[in-house]
């Protein structure tokens, strides 16, 4: 059912959401302090099935020093100077195995795919934890340290995305460098290429992540209700929790970002409802294109790749 703004509506839509005056000195000291450690890359070439693409196993330091692990696939016989697609995963979901998804190194591209730290056990298995203690949380990863910006999950998330994009470059010396991502994975994308610029590309399919004070309101399905339930029993944390998140909305992230981006949404998305990707897409500074699916939910298909590979090959940023 449509539930959100007017189809008409949503191009004009923005975002309420405001900027920490500390927004970048807060990032660029996090980030700092990441990079601090070494990458400490590892590439392992990986037993599998599969013949005509190398698969490899990657482990690299992300937050703090941490382990984070990855997959990288790439057509047999090539790897260095390829275009990468460094993928970001959806919530609960983690980087699966190493056969999961061949699509982009099918497609002559290069592909990393960044494990997500403590998840990883919803939809796809995954093999990094999370070494961090935050307090009290609702069930889920929304609200894991969410009373302050230093322990929030997506503090940690987001750096581990930007070294991932640090870790292609250093494995790679790609042609071109693409931040892509579904649902968490394109907020996650957009934040990335933000911290860790330049790329060619973001790809930001439904994205999550975007405009919280709207969305936080807007639908009552998870993730974003385990905010509201968190903010029921804490009910003296609103504004606290709604200072934090400004730190980590992918609206203040989009502001910043100028390299080209292709998005999508969907009218019937109760997950990530159209007008809080309308609000990134729209304070998107750079080049960009949105595409919006009228009888869609929160689902992706493999036509979507297909659309996003034709759109990157137009663009120049496809395998030569």
């Amino acid at each position: 059912m449509y539930f959100d703004l007017p189809e008409a509506e949503l191009a004009g839509y923005h975002s309420t959401q405001t900027e920490p005056d500390d927004f970048c000195g807060f990032w660029d000291q996090t980030l700092a302090q990441a990079r601090s450690h070494d990458l400490n890359l590892r590439l392992t070439r990986s037993d599998s099935v599969v013949t005509q693409l190398d698969l490899f196993d990657v482990s690299f330091r992300g937050y703090d020093g941490q382990e984070v692990r990855a997959w990288l696939r790439s057509p047999r016989g090539a790897l260095e100077g390829l275009p990468v697609v460094v993928e970001f995963v959806g919530y609960g979901g983690g980087r699966g195995r190493v056969e999961s998804s061949l699509f982009w190194a099918a497609c002559g591209y290069a592909h990393l795919v960044m494990d997500t730290r403590g998840q990883g056990s919803s939809w796809r298995c995954g093999d990094t934890g999370d070494d961090a203690w935050t307090g009290p949380q609702t069930p889920g990863m929304m609200t894991k340290g969410i009373g302050h910006r230093d322990t929030y999950y997506y503090r940690r998330l987001f750096v581990d995305a930007a070294r991932a994009l640090d870790a292609a470059r250093a494995i790679l010396s790609p042609s071109h460098i693409i931040a892509s991502g579904i649902s968490q994975g394109g907020g996650t994308a957009v934040a990335a290429a933000m911290l860790a610029g330049p790329v060619d590309a973001v790809v930001a399919n439904v994205p999550f992540l975007c405009d919280f004070p709207r969305a936080i309101t807007v639908t009552d399905s998870d993730p974003y209700a385990e905010i509201r339930r968190y903010l029921a029993i804490h009910r003296d944390a609103q504004d606290q929790v709604y200072n934090t998140l400004r730190y980590f909305d992918v609206v203040n992230f989009a502001r910043r970002c100028t390299f080209p981006a292709l998005y999508s949404t969907a009218l019937m998305d109760m997950v990530a409802p159209p007008s809080t990707v309308y609000a990134a897409y729209n304070a998107y500074a750079g080049q960009k294109e949105i595409v919006l699916h009228r009888f869609n939910g929160h689902d992706h298909d493999t036509d979507d790749d297909v659309r996003v590979a034709r759109r990157l090959q137009a663009m120049g940023l496809g395998p030569h």
